[in-house]
């Protein structure tokens, strides 16, 4: 049974939950530069494709347990997996197609502001002042981050590379926001977090597995791929979305793609620890940045006492369906 004191601080707890999935992101860059030869199709669908089948496996006795609750909610379920299924996919590409730099802060980048704009048309949430600071602070960062890397020379004849890419970024930034927007939907509405993560990053697991069926045989070529792809598959995917669904039981989730932008800094810091890159001073600022706009994102206790507990979930539910909005 829950303290008092343990349901005051779930937004604290959630928000944490999250900072510890992004630090988990933040490795697939750096693990992806050892398996030069796997396309980034094959890397996102055997991130996420197995990834999100292992998602399923854990939940399997809440899915079961919770699946009428589930089928009740299909067309949230569907509209989540579609977005986890093309979100890899247009990340990696984009990253490939526009250089690191310009992939990462667009796709990143965006989701925040694509979380907001959907829980305000869908939910009618409204934007609180330090939610607004938060994540333009954040992006920013993120911005001086990436762009202080060196992105792929550029000429005339690859432009159209470009600007392909930063357009599969816009949609990387928009399917992460959807899926995450769905998931905290579906918990809201009483589902519990594990069998919500369980069935929509399953069902999107099951969408990739062609996409890994088609390009990746480079995996199974050398142990050096295949332990890149198991990786990625095992850790930052499937543990790291359980970390992250956990949170997305406790806070809004356009605060929590908002925290997930510490997911540029980790990624910056682990290039230059491990593969050798230099970053330049601002650089530096940009991450100090990023951390700084955490430190608005998080929940935090108040002046006049604890955080709010959180609603029940059906009680939550309810406060939707009548537009209240839930106090953070």
């Amino acid at each position: 049974m829950k303290t008092a004191a343990g349901s005051a601080n779930a937004p604290l707890w959630g928000a944490l939950c999250v900072v510890a999935a992004s630090v988990l992101w933040g490795t697939t860059g750096t693990a992806a530069t050892f398996a030069p030869s796997v396309s980034p199709l094959a890397i996102g669908a055997v991130a996420m494709g197995i990834g999100g089948l292992l998602q399923a496996l854990y939940a399997a006795n809440a899915i079961t347990g919770q699946w009428p609750g589930l089928l009740d909610r299909w067309r949230l379920v569907t509209l989540g997996a579609a977005a986890v299924a093309v979100y890899p996919l247009a990340f990696y590409s984009s990253m490939r197609l526009s250089g690191v730099a310009v992939g990462t802060v667009v796709s990143i980048g965006s989701a925040p502001v694509a979380a907001a704009l959907i829980e305000r048309f869908a939910d009618g949430k409204h934007l609180t002042r330090r939610w607004m600071a938060g994540p333009l602070l954040g992006v920013s960062g993120a911005a001086l981050l990436s762009f202080a890397g060196h992105a792929p020379a550029g000429s005339p004849g690859n432009s159209w590379k470009s600007l392909a890419g930063i357009a599969l970024g816009l949609l990387a930034g928009a399917t992460y926001a959807l899926y995450s927007w769905a998931a905290h939907r579906l918990i809201t509405g009483g589902l519990s977090s594990r069998a919500a993560m369980g069935a929509v990053f399953g069902l999107g697991g099951l969408l990739l597995m062609p996409v890994l069926a088609v390009t990746g045989r480079p995996l199974v070529e050398s142990w050096v791929n295949f332990s890149v792809g198991a990786y990625m598959a095992l850790v930052p995917m499937f543990a790291g979305y359980v970390l992250f669904g956990w949170g997305l039981a406790r806070i809004r989730a356009s605060t929590a793609t908002g925290i997930s932008l510490l997911e540029t800094v980790v990624a910056a810091g682990l290039a230059v620890l491990v593969v050798g890159e230099r970053l330049p001073p601002h650089g530096w600022l940009g991450a100090a940045v990023v951390i700084f706009s955490l430190f608005v994102l998080t929940p935090r206790q108040s002046a006049n006492g604890p955080l709010r507990p959180p609603s029940p979930p059906g009680k939550r539910f309810a406060q939707q369906q009548a537009g209240a909005q839930p106090h953070e």
